[in-house]
Parts: C-alpha cells; sequence; structure tokens
C-alpha cells in the first residue's frame, strides 16, 4: 500500500515538469516586459509633450543640485561681489568663458568679446531665460549693463570631448550602444524641445559643422545633453510668412541641407539679398550626421544604425517638406531603444529557463 503513492509521483511527474516550465518561461517574460515598460515609461514620462523639469525653480530663480531652496538669479551687484574668475577656459567669436568660483561651488562666467556683436550676446541671454527647461543649461544670474552672463558649471565640458571622456576609465562602462544612444536621444529631443519652445519654432543656426554643433552643446556628470549656447536662435513664423537664415555669407558643404546653399550655381557671385530663407528642417537634415557621432563604433553600434536607416534616410530628402518633424525623429529613437533593449534581455531570460 505505501508504494503506490510512489509510483503514482513517478508517473506524473515527468508530465509535471514541461507545464511547470512553460508557466515559469511566461511569468518571466511578463516580469521582463513590466521591468521595461516601467523603465521606459519613466525615462519617457512626457512623451509627446514640451517637457519641462519639474524641479525647475520659479521664472527669475535658480537652484544647485540637491540644495531645496531656489534663489533669486544673481544681480550686478552679487556678480562682482561674490562671483571669482579663476581661469579663461574658452573663447568664441562672441564671448570669452571663465571658470568661476561662487560660494565654493564652481560655477562659469561669460563675458562679451566683441562689442559688435553686443546684439547676438543679448539674445542669447533672453534665449536663455526664456528657455529654461530640463534641455537647456541652468541661468544663475546676470548683468546685462557689463555684458555678463553666470551659469552652471558641468566639468566633463562640450560634446566635442565625448569619446575622449568614454576612454577615461572612470566612464569606460558607459561606452556601450545603449549609452550612446540615449545620448542621441537627448540631442533629438533638444531640437524638438526647441522647435516647439514657449517662443515658437526656433531654428539652431550655429550649426554649419560637425565641430560647432557639438561645441553648443554640454554633456553633464549623469550622462545627459545640455543646450548651451544660444546666441544664434532665429524665429520661424510660418502664418506671418517669417523664415530664417543663418547668418549672411555663404554656407558650404554637405553638413548644411542643400536650402542652406546658394542655389544660382558657381557663375553667379553670393549675395546675401538674393538667398532665399529656410525653416527648421534645416535642423532635422543634420541629425543623421550628429547621431552618427553618438553611436560612435562601440559593439552593437552598427546594429542601431541599421534600425535608424530609414528614419535617416528621410531626414536626408531634398525637399525639406518631405523629412519628419523632430517629434517624429524622437519617437522612432524612443522605439528602437525599446526594440534592442527587448531584444538584448530576451536570450538571457531563455539562458535561465
Amino acid at each position: 500500500m505505501e508504494k503506490k503513492p510512489h509510483f503514482v509521483r513517478r508517473e506524473f511527474l515527468p508530465r509535471e515538469v514541461p507545464s511547470i516550465s512553460l508557466a515559469l518561461l511566461l511569468a518571466a517574460v511578463l516580469l521582463l516586459n513590466a521591468l521595461l515598460y516601467l523603465y521606459l515609461n519613466k525615462f519617457y514620462n512626457s512623451l509627446g509633450r514640451v517637457e519641462t523639469d519639474p524641479g525647475l525653480c520659479p521664472f527669475g530663480h535658480f537652484k544647485f543640485g540637491a540644495v531645496k531652496n531656489c534663489s533669486p538669479w544673481l544681480s550686478c551687484e552679487a556678480i562682482n561681489r561674490e562671483v571669482r574668475k579663476l581661469k579663461c577656459v574658452g573663447e568664441g567669436a562672441v564671448k570669452k568663458v571663465f571658470l568661476s568660483e561662487w560660494k565654493e561651488k564652481k560655477v562659469v562666467l561669460s563675458q562679451l568679446t566683441n562689442s559688435e556683436l553686443k546684439e547676438d550676446f543679448l539674445h542669447g541671454l533672453k534665449m536663455l531665460k526664456a528657455l529654461q527647461s530640463k534641455y537647456v543649461v541652468r541661468l544663475l544670474g546676470y548683468c546685462e549693463q557689463q555684458f555678463t552672463i553666470l551659469t552652471e558649471y558641468h566639468p566633463l565640458g562640450s560634446l566635442r570631448g565625448l569619446n575622449e571622456t568614454l576612454h577615461i576609465p572612470k566612464y569606460k562602462g558607459m561606452n556601450t550602444w545603449h549609452r550612446r544612444l540615449m545620448l542621441a536621444i537627448d540631442y533629438v529631443s533638444v531640437i524638438r524641445y526647441l522647435h516647439s519652445s514657449p517662443l515658437g519654432t526656433l531654428v539652431m543656426c550655429d550649426s554649419n559643422d560637425l565641430d560647432k554643433v557639438l561645441s553648443q552643446y554640454l554633456l553633464t556628470s549623469d550622462f545627459h545633453v545640455l543646450v548651451n549656447d544660444l546666441d544664434a536662435l532665429p524665429l520661424v513664423n510660418r502664418s506671418a510668412g517669417r523664415l530664417v537664415k543663418c547668418g549672411h555669407r555663404e554656407l558650404r558643404g554637405e553638413f548644411v541641407a542643400p536650402e542652406q546653399r546658394w542655389p544660382y550655381g558657381e557663375d553667379v557671385p553670393f549675395e546675401d539679398d538674393l538667398m532665399p530663407p529656410y525653416d527648421e528642417k534645416t535642423d532635422i537634415w543634420k541629425i543623421p550626421d550628429v547621431s552618427n557621432f553618438f553611436l560612435g563604433h562601440v559593439e552593437g553600434s552598427d546594429i542601431v544604425r541599421l534600425h535608424l536607416f530609414d528614419i535617416h534616410a528621410a531626414c536626408k530628402k531634398k525637399d525639406p517638406a518631405e523629412r519628419p518633424s523632430a517629434q517624429e525623429v524622437l519617437d522612432t529613437y524612443r522605439k528602437v531603444l525599446t526594440l534592442l533593449i527587448r531584444e538584448a534581455a530576451m536570450p538571457g531570460t531563455r539562458e535561465m529557463l
């Protein structure tokens, strides 16, 4: 009598194992999808909207990192009294940039260097004040009379140094297709924000070559992208028939969009008055080249490029009207990230079971 239960267990155990394995597999897949959903939902919690940082202070105020209280933007008097220059860290056509110190914190002080370009400087300040968000470097204070701007300091500097940063031992773990694609998503998010900003559709005009584009953006210590230089940001207003031109000189090269190049051939000398204006789709043309830089040549980057091939081909349409919007490019980048994360995770799940 005692042997029968033994016999029953040996008889049915092999039949129960497949159903148990199947249940475990289904549970693991459901759990994986739930975790992916939660991760990506948190990462893209504002999909399709103009995003602002919930931690931002009211207009005219700022706060540093973990500090809870907001402080008013520093005035001329406060900047002169409380900010100490440490060293010059850069100089462009419009301004000179100094690493400085304020209340034992590193900050950046920018000062006009060419009085002929003061309108560009003041335009950049106006944009910086109006566009404070999670995509724009934090403004700490300014002094219009002295043509001075104070902003938050980011030690990793501009995106021009991205590859060098990723070869530093401390950051080598960040040098993956996943992290690089997220940086490209950040970049396209900035373009989308500018194209749908509170001020209207803005065009990133300081972008005539890749090096110039990269110099306009900062890499934060937690590996996100911020736009830093807003001196050349004209407004497109289609309803009013207002388009833009990025400067008054002839633009050349494959990096700039076709509509930005002189359309009348080599035999006709360039004249600014004859150059047709254009819209924000010039920014879309440049996205594939900038993203190609972001993706680099790490393992998996070619697979990412393959998934982005169609949207990048659309960005390179000669007719600007046929190019996608920044929002459409951003949506595609996010879908590709989701797909590739899922594909990368599933083999591990199968091996577990």
